[in-house]
This record gives structure tokens, sequence and C-alpha cells, in this order.
């Protein structure tokens, strides 16, 4: 029993001698902190108040309205031998949307515009002179291509396929060319692949052109002609140059009376591809023979890097969708039709190529 008291009194010892080390340490009995060791606290500086929340507003309602717009027009004024007619004015423009006269703002022009052209090329089993044909007429094109140009080739049987992306190195339209000797499918797709065609591209900016090297003749189709139709009229700034294949052949047909079926197809196909290049602005050619290609080519070049660019904003200015018809014509200063005469004083016909209409945008909100 001594010997536990003896722990015990000595253990409370200990404590006694440890908590006054601790006192002392905290400042002791005489501190601030009386009997109980509480560490001080250092005096705080007197806070800024807190402003009050700021009520977060609700985000505002935009609505945007597309009140003004500029329509652009490129025209070609080329003669019937397919001279560019350069030196014209604002002046000896006229222009009507949907049969109302518009006013020309302001008339740019350009001689050296650089060429964004899709070659369309019809590539199925047939005769071998459309083969011939078609692979002589994509070659000439490549020949009026200049540094600047953006070329890609495009081939269609059942399907379409690039066989060539943008490029500005002919040789590689060349080459691809050389390949088209062997057709596979004799089924001629052209509804399809043309509406793909345009649809890729209308991602492009600028204006193109787009080479239509084909007997026109659609043998398989998912879409129908309407439906083709509508999407030629929405396409913007693009041109389609439809040239026919063939002629030897259907001359052919035209005096084999067991393949006059076969020649109503040419004809409708002709009919359409014609309509193609007037809503668009371009041109239908229709060669007859090989030697016609070095020409029609370079007119197809000079319509391009010639022309004007007709800016105007319509008096209609409602935003609905709807399909606007544009007519254009070229005057003189008395306003009625430009008369032009060559170094004899001989009249001098001329065509001008223009869209005949655009759609216009829908109101955003």
């Amino acid at each position: 029993m001594k010997i536990a008291f003896r722990c015990l009194l000595g253990a409370g010892l200990c404590a006694a001698f440890t908590g006054g080390l601790a006192f002392a340490q905290a400042g002791g009995p005489t501190g601030s902190s009386g009997p109980i060791v509480i560490p001080k606290q250092p005096q705080q500086q007197p806070s800024a108040p807190v402003p009050a929340p700021t009520p977060t507003p609700a985000p505002p309602q935009y609505v945007f309205r597309q009140n003004v717009r500029e329509v652009q027009i490129p025209v070609t004024v080329i003669t019937k031998g397919g001279q560019f007619i350069r030196h014209l004015q604002a002046a000896n423009f006229k222009l009507w949307e949907n049969g109302k006269l518009q006013t020309i703002q302001r008339i740019e022009y350009t001689d050296k515009a650089p060429i964004t052209a899709v070659m369309l090329v019809e590539d199925r089993a047939q005769w071998w002179q459309f083969i011939y044909q078609t692979m002589q007429a994509s070659y000439y094109f490549t020949q009026e291509m200049q540094p600047q140009d953006w070329v890609a080739l495009v081939t269609y049987d059942l399907n379409p396929r690039i066989a060539v992306d943008f490029t500005h190195d002919p040789r590689r339209i060349q080459y691809a060319i050389n390949q088209l000797q062997i057709p596979g499918m004799s089924e001629g797709d052209l509804y399809d692949s043309l509406s793909s065609t345009l649809d890729r591209m209308s991602e492009l900016k600028g204006r193109k052109i787009l080479i239509l090297i084909s007997t026109g003749v659609n043998t398989f189709s998912h879409i129908t002609w309407g439906t083709l139709e509508k999407r030629v009229k929405a396409s913007r700034d693009i041109s389609i140059f439809p040239i026919s294949m063939g002629w030897q052949v259907r001359e052919y047909l035209e005096s084999s009376p067991q393949f006059q079926m076969m020649d109503a197809q040419f004809v409708q196909a002709d009919a359409q591809m014609q309509y193609l290049a007037r809503w668009t602005g371009g041109r239908f050619f229709q060669p007859r023979f090989e030697g016609e290609y070095p020409d029609i080519f370079r007119e197809i070049a000079d319509t391009m890097r010639n022309q004007y660019i007709l800016y105007y904003s319509p008096t209609d200015t409602k935003l609905d969708g709807t399909f606007r018809k544009v007519k254009v014509e070229v005057v003189g200063r008395d306003g009625k039709p430009l008369r032009v005469v060559n170094q004899k004083g001989k009249k001098i016909s001329y065509e001008v190529q223009a869209r005949n209409g655009y759609y216009a945008p829908h109101e955003v909100e």
C-alpha cells in the first residue's frame, strides 16, 4: 500500500510540475487567461462591410432580323462566236426581279478570275465511241488550266466517285482520266450524282462551274427529275456547262428503227441538259467532231475568267424563302437593246448568260 501511494503521489507531482510549465509558457495565473490555459488570440482588424449580392440578370432574348441584303448576279455577255464583250458599265444593264425593275448599285468586272471547277464525267459501260470521246473531252479541259485554278474530277456510273480532289496540277487530272478505259457498270445514275456533286460544291465560297461531260441519259436514280430541278434552282454561285457526248453514235441510232426508243432518251437528255445550263447561267454544247473540243473548253474558260458581277438590293425585302426570278438585259444609252457591230458595221448577235433566279433567305430569329 505504501508503494502504491508513493506512485500515486509521484504521478500527481509530475502532473503538477508539468502543468506549472504549461502555465508559465502560456503566461501563468497572472495572465489574461485565468486558471485555465487558453492561448492569447491576436487582435483582429475590423473587416470591411460585405456588399449585398447583386441579383443575376436574366439572359436577354435577342431577335436578329436581316432587313438589308445584297444580291450578286454574275453575268457574261458573249457574241455568237464566243467572244466576250468588254467595257460595259452599270448603265448598260437592266435587271428585273419577279418582273420589277431593280436598281443596280454597282458593277465589278474581271478578266483574270480564277476558276473553281468540277468535272462530272460519265463512266459506264457503253459503246467505245462514247468512252473515247469522253476521255478526249476531259483531257482537253486540263489544257486550259492555269496555276491559280482549282479543278476536281468526279466520275459516275451507279454511284459518284471522287477520282481527284481539288488540285492545281493538271497532270493529276490527266492521269485519272487515263484510268477511265475499263468502265464497270452499265447504269448511269446521273440525277443522284449531279445532286450529290452540287451539295459538295455549295460548301465552297465564290463562283464555281460544273462541267458535265455525259450523254445525259439517266438509267437509274433514287431521286426524280423534279427533285433535281428544285436542287438546281436552290444552288448558288454554280454554273453548269453540259457537254453532250456521242453525236456520231446517235446519228447511227436515228437511222436504225430498232434503236428509236434509245434515240428518244438522248433527245430528252439534251433537253434536260439545256435546262440545267439555262437556269444556272451556263451554256450547253453538243460537239459533232473531236476538233471542236479545244474551242469549247477555251470558251468555257474565257466565260469564267471574264465576267461582270451586278450588285443590287431587292425592292422586295421579305425574307420568306421564295424563289425570285431574275432577268438581265444589256441596253444602250437610249435604253433599247444594245447593238453590237463588227469593224465592217455588220450587226453581231450576242447572248447574255446569267442565273434565272435565286431563293430568298429565311428570316433568322
